[in-house]
């Protein structure tokens, strides 16, 4: 077998295209990113449920919460009558009736503690006539994890406790309990159970830890079908996501949702997923820092998502101004000095200098129709927002398909428009949600693609269906099947680097037991958290990767190649999809050295990564036995790293 390369035809790489993309689906954030331990902490749950376009939302405070020890013991209710922030208008009054009564928190599947760890618990009481202490802790079957006591004022007046503590043991799938030591009435809000190494004190540590080590360009955020909504009043409105975190509105999930019929009446397994916005823009912008990537913010253009609604706010609406007047707003909030109204906000939150916010994305896979009006709704926003912030690079959106006519017209519309208008996108993004024929039948589909328009692949990934994807909680669908085919299709993506200018797999987190979308890069519970073979293969086209990338073909079927350099290095990226060991040579007309290392993935197709296996499929590091010839396993995918 032969590797080829060419430098004729070289193009440039710009640098960060391998980047993330953040969505609120899984339990992404409240319950996984989000380091918060309890759930539905603020007694605002909404149970959401109903058919397409008839969704029925219901105040349930009570979620997650229970009575300790029995119901008969305590009674509960949901009140909103003088509450503590009015924004979250919600708190529960227990009233205990015997000594020891109180409640308990689910906590999703239990609170997990880890033994010498500190954590901070806080709360928020108000007592008219109880004196008597209460006992909040963390119990499991050998008794007490932690447990503290604070004694209230009987004033009628909201007081704030709060507690640091170091566990002397660990815990998995133990209780939150908050226990009044006497009979009597109280009223609660506001509880927070977080661990003190939270990364900015904000970000699970585990998680944040794998994001970072993908080293990623750039991080999409809130979405996805969450920017859009399945209503316009239920989509993300990031004005309501910074300042005081307890004022932020509760907001019921999109996904809470996700697979409702057109008849009936569904409640799904998740219909009380909700968002607390514990992670909100200010926190975003924060983790991109913490990440050293450019920020990717989304913003609605008056369009509910196109597959689960049919509002829209018409393009001769007056209502449209607000929808254009955030798009603008994120940018001020982002760069704005303290002469400005968002960008004193973000000042106040506390960082004085400016984000430095490059891109804006204005839309999600939207597609033209009658109703939604989007290319005329498109070209108002990107005027506006390059008439007052010219730097800013528009990311546009050519649909939720690829070689559809759908596709197709929003490719023709886009060029049309860059040819009156150089800068009316920077690029324009495309999903594809594929089997793996498909992916590697497709390798060199930007091959064809025009240079007059740019390329963001935002959302993609292999669904092999047998695996389970499309199902619900399935992590048996990242094989190294799929991984192995967007290996072999992403070296299409990089020969074609001066058109697919940014790239991020979809979705980005899943927390076991809590999904709504299969498959999904990382995997998490409340102990721990795993990387698919998907994840490692993003990370090797992240991490292993040049400044120029030259043409490469290979002469065996099944196999597929690319290469870029950067410096005196040049990398080298080879797919065997086949069921042989070949022996390839690799060759080029330009000196591109000699093997310096090889980095490899391979398995069985079947094979997937667990939290009893990690790293089953994982790279691993080969030695070179010849300056440019290396044996190429069956189902590999290997960066061979030459030096000059």
């Amino acid at each position: 077998m032969k590797i080829t390369l060419h430098e004729e035809g070289k193009v440039p790489v710009r640098p960060g295209g391998t980047g993330m993309f953040l969505e609120d689906i899984n339990y992404a954030l409240d319950g996984g990113l989000y380091a918060e331990l309890l759930e539905n902490r603020n007694f605002e749950a909404k149970l959401v449920h109903g058919k397409l376009y008839d969704y029925r939302v219901e105040q349930d405070g009570r979620y997650a919460w229970s009575a300790y020890p029995s119901e008969g013991s305590v009674a509960l209710k949901i009140k909103d009558d003088r509450p503590l922030f009015v924004e979250n208008p919600h708190y529960m009054r227990i009233e205990a009736r015997a000594d020891g009564c109180g409640i308990v928190n689910k906590a999703y599947d239990g609170v997990y503690l880890k033994r010498g760890e500190g954590y901070k618990l806080s709360f928020w009481v108000r007592s008219y006539d109880y004196r008597a202490p209460i006992t909040a802790g963390v119990y499991d079957g050998e008794g007490a994890v932690f447990e503290v006591k604070c004694k209230p004022k009987a004033n009628g007046a909201w007081q704030r406790f709060s507690f640091r503590i170091k566990t002397k043991r660990g815990c998995e799938r133990a209780q939150f309990r908050f226990v009044l030591s006497g009979a009597g009435i109280v009223h609660v809000d506001n509880f927070s159970l977080m661990p003190e190494n939270a990364v900015m004190g904000i970000f699970r540590r585990d998680i944040a830890e794998m994001l970072r080590a993908l080293k990623p360009g750039f991080l999409r955020f809130p979405g996805g079908c969450v920017v859009e909504g399945n209503t316009l009043a239920n989509r993300y409105q990031w004005k309501l996501s910074v300042g005081q975190t307890e004022r932020r509105r509760h907001n019921w999930n999109r996904w809470a949702v996700h697979g409702v019929q057109e008849t009936g009446d569904v409640t799904t397994p998740f219909a009380h997923y909700g968002q607390t916005l514990g992670i909100g823009y200010y926190e975003y912008f924060l983790l991109c820092e913490y990440l050293g990537c450019k920020a990717l913010p989304v913003v609605s253009v008056g369009i509910a998502c196109q597959y689960m609604s049919k509002q829209a706010v018409d393009v001769d609406d007056p209502e449209l101004e607000s929808y254009i007047q955030d798009a603008l707003d994120v940018v001020e909030f982002a760069n704005g000095g303290k002469d400005t109204v968002w960008g004193r906000v973000r000042i106040e939150m506390g960082h004085p200098e400016p984000f430095g916010l490059e891109y804006l994305g204005v839309g999600n896979e939207q597609w033209e129709s009658k109703e939604a009006n989007f290319y005329k709704r498109f070209e108002i926003f990107a005027a506006r927002i390059h008439e007052k912030y010219p730097e800013i690079k528009v990311i546009g959106t050519v649909g939720p398909t690829v070689g559809t006519p759908s596709h197709k017209d929003a490719w023709e519309w886009t060029r049309e428009q860059l040819a009156k208008y150089p800068e009316f996108v920077y690029a324009s993004d495309e999903h594809f949600y594929m089997p793996a024929e498909w992916m590697y039948a497709n390798t060199d589909m930007y091959d064809g693609y025009p240079r007059d328009a740019l390329v963001y692949a935002g959302e993609y990934a292999t669904h092999i269906q047998a695996a389970g994807a499309g199902k619900f909680n399935a992590p048996e669908a990242n094989t190294w099947a799929s991984a192995l085919a967007e290996a072999a299709f992403m070296t299409g993506m990089e020969r074609n680097a001066d058109v697919v200018v940014m790239r991020s797999y979809a979705p980005l987190l899943a927390r076991l037991g809590y999904t709504q979308w299969s498959p999904d890069l990382i995997w998490f519970d409340g102990a721990s958290v795993y990387g698919t073979p998907n994840y490692y293969v993003q990370k090797m086209y992240s991490l292993l990767t040049g400044e120029v990338s030259y043409k490469a073909e290979t002469d065996e079927k099944d196999t597929y190649a690319s290469a870029t350099s950067s410096g005196d290095l040049t990398y080298v990226k080879v797919v065997n999809a086949g069921e042989e060991t070949l022996t390839a040579q690799v060759e080029g007309d330009f000196d591109f050295g000699e093997l310096l290392r090889i980095v490899r993935m391979e398995g069985a197709l079947s094979d997937v990564n667990s939290m009893a296996e990690k790293e089953k499929v994982a790279p691993f590091e080969v030695a070179p036995t010849a300056p440019r010839t290396v044996e190429i396993p069956p189902r590999s995918f290997q960066v061979l790293v030459f030096r000059k």
